[in-house]
């Protein structure tokens, strides 16, 4: 069997924080023991309340920020053990698309520059003719046209600026492209749009993506499978029509439930138990199940004792007792 894409394990990512009492550092953990893997073609769906240590992720996997312990490989290989010149070599196949369009553009650049600034880091030789032509053809593939080489960015809508972040992505052909709430600052119709985009340059091109986002009816439309973090912890991973079908830790079935259905007379037939409280401080979590202090179905033991992430078929979860509030 040939290696994942991507196989991450025990990844862990921490930020030292001082200035607490008598000067001690703190570390807060954004990220922890979290593992997944991902294959050419397929979509990662990544969920959770905001503090959940979606974005770091993403960022970790790419070394934009330094993981605390576990491993990344990629095609087999340990990204940790690579120097900054190899590591360089590797991100052409590694890409991102953020979250705010208009904000992850520079205003002084012109869409061509922006499109080109990939080709020119890593093919620095390319004949100007040649790039020319490859942007424009990316523009094309993600739905702009070519004529829009040498306006700004203030001049397109979100909606583009988000395509032409995605060309900026595409240019270099890449493997893997992380997509850090892609959609959340768009309107629901140019959602669509930006999301069915990215599902036909996936079927194109074989690319995988890491989806990152709250919002779930998206990860649904777009996901093979859905990993849901709770502050920072797996605490489900399974492939999207099951998980949605019938999800088995309490916080997925919360998070689920409080997705509306489009039909209005459905929607008022539904029984909506609202998650209580907040996410609890990465500075101070709790013991045990990080959820317990809002779980309807917590035992004593859940304030005790970590539950491990349990691999029953292709799903995983970290609840021993989710079959207490199953549907």
């Amino acid at each position: 069997m040939s290696a994942p894409l991507l196989a991450v394990e025990g990844l862990r990512v921490g930020f030292p924080l001082s200035g607490g009492l008598l000067g001690r550092v703190r570390t807060l953990v954004a990220v922890d023991d979290v593992s997944f893997e991902l294959a050419a073609g397929e979509t990662l769906g990544v969920v959770g309340e905001s503090g959940c240590g979606k974005s770091t992720l993403g960022r970790a996997v790419l070394r934009l920020i330094p993981a605390s312990a576990g491993r990344i490989a990629w095609l087999g290989q340990d990204l940790g053990t690579l120097d900054e010149s190899a590591m360089r070599a590797r991100r052409r196949d590694m890409q991102v698309i953020f979250q705010d369009p208009l904000a992850a553009l520079d205003p002084r650049m012109t869409v061509g520059d922006i499109v080109a600034e990939p080709l020119r880091a890593f093919q620095p030789d390319q004949p100007k003719a040649e790039r020319r032509a490859l942007v424009e053809d990316t523009l094309r593939l993600v739905g702009l046209a070519p004529e829009m080489i040498n306006r700004y960015p203030h001049e397109f809508s979100g909606g583009q600026c988000q395509r032409i972040g995605i060309a900026r992505a595409m240019v270099l052909r890449p493997k893997l492209i992380v997509c850090d709430e892609p959609v959340s600052a768009l309107d629901a119709s140019i959602q669509a749009q930006i999301v069915n985009l990215l599902r036909r340059l996936q079927r194109e091109f074989g690319i995988a993506l890491l989806f990152i986002s709250h919002n779930l009816s998206v990860v649904r439309h777009i996901s093979h499978r859905v990993m849901v973090l709770y502050l920072g912890r797996v605490v489900e991973l399974a492939p999207t029509a099951a998980l949605f079908a019938r999800p088995r830790h309490p916080y997925t079935r919360a998070l689920i439930v409080a997705v509306p259905v489009p039909d209005p007379v459905v929607e008022r037939a539904r029984a909506h138990v609202p998650l209580g409280g907040e996410v609890p401080s990465p500075l101070r979590p709790p013991s045990g199940c990080a959820f317990h202090t809002r779980c309807a179905i917590a035992r004593p033991a859940c304030a005790r004792d970590r539950p491990a992430l349990e691999t029953d078929g292709a799903r995983r979860v970290a609840c021993p007792h989710w079959r207490d509030g199953a549907g």
